[in-house]
């Protein structure tokens, strides 16, 4: 029972890191209708320029955090501006596939600057392992879950109770209405670009941090993907619990029925549950009117 106890707290603790991404998928759905199939490769450049400012400019971890999460936001934001604003009104699919464009292009520019070796970031997080009784957690996953749970939940409450968190939920709801309201509709977008490129650097940052970080981290973003269909696409309480019940899936099948079983065993639980509920378990019926 103890063993089982443990492998529960390492997998919820292994998705803290997803729940971030997950929140940067839905942050830009809910603000822009855009699915950012390029949020991957922000959590890999995140992770290199956090590397960049941090061991190759010298400037120490504290002043490279902030400085890789402004560059970040900086970085989403001029995709959004430079990339997305002159498609708006375009078809949904055309959107998408230029995100997909957009990713590749990420990850070539890291790839020519970097190279494909795995880089070693400075330690953030205490490798002493915590204990609860007789369960053990390993230090950089208690932490790691720990440092993402405190952001997660900084940025719930911006979205929940500042003025620009409602601006964003109204453009969400109805943008011809928000807009007539008096909402600046491109600064929405941009705002939510940048909180997208802040929330997929942490965790990429956070998850370099345990394991280092290559041009291919972005594929993380194949198990975010189960989060969010779990979850649902336009529900930020829903992917915090996705993200959970995924990290707990992977580790839990890991640990008892192997490698093997834990590569798809988390995805057909998924795909089951979207044959009952389509848009996830605490995603939107969202009505379109012709």
């Amino acid at each position: 029972m103890s063993l089982f106890l443990e492998f529960s707290l390492v997998g919820l603790a292994s998705g803290g890191i997803y729940v971030l991404a997950a929140l940067s998928f839905v942050i830009v759905f809910k603000a822009t209708n855009v699915f950012n199939f390029a949020t991957g490769e922000m959590m890999m450049l995140g992770a290199y320029l956090f590397f960049f400012f941090d061991r190759q400019l010298g400037m120490g971890w504290a002043g490279g955090l902030v400085l890789a999460l402004v560059a970040a936001a900086l970085v989403a934001m001029l995709t959004e501006r430079i990339v997305l604003r002159p498609l708006v009104g375009r078809p949904h699919i055309v959107l998408v596939m230029v995100t997909f464009g957009v990713a590749s292009v990420f990850r070539g520019i890291a790839g020519l600057i970097w190279g494909p070796n795995n880089q070693q970031l400075t330690e953030l997080l205490p490798r002493t392992p915590l204990f609860l009784g007789d369960v053990l957690i390993p230090g950089k996953l208690a932490w790691g879950f720990v440092a993402a749970g405190v952001v997660a939940a900084l940025f719930i409450a911006y979205y929940r109770f500042s003025r620009a968190g409602t601006a964003i939920r109204a453009t969400s709801t109805d943008q011809v209405t928000a807009e007539s309201l008096g909402i600046n509709i491109g600064f929405v977008f941009l705002l939510s670009w940048g909180l997208a490129g802040v929330l997929a650097a942490t965790s990429g940052i956070l998850a370099g941090s345990v394991n280092g970080v290559t041009p291919q981290l972005g594929l993380v973003a194949l198990n975010v993907l189960a989060v969010v269909m779990l979850g649902g696409l336009t529900s930020v309480g829903g992917v915090v619990i996705g993200g959970l019940v995924i990290g707990w899936l992977e580790t839990i099948v890991g640990a008892y029925l192997g490698a093997a079983w834990q590569s798809f065993i988390p995805y057909l639980v998924v795909l089951l549950v979207m044959f009952v509920r389509p848009t996830g378990l605490f995603g939107e019926n969202r009505v379109q009117r012709i």
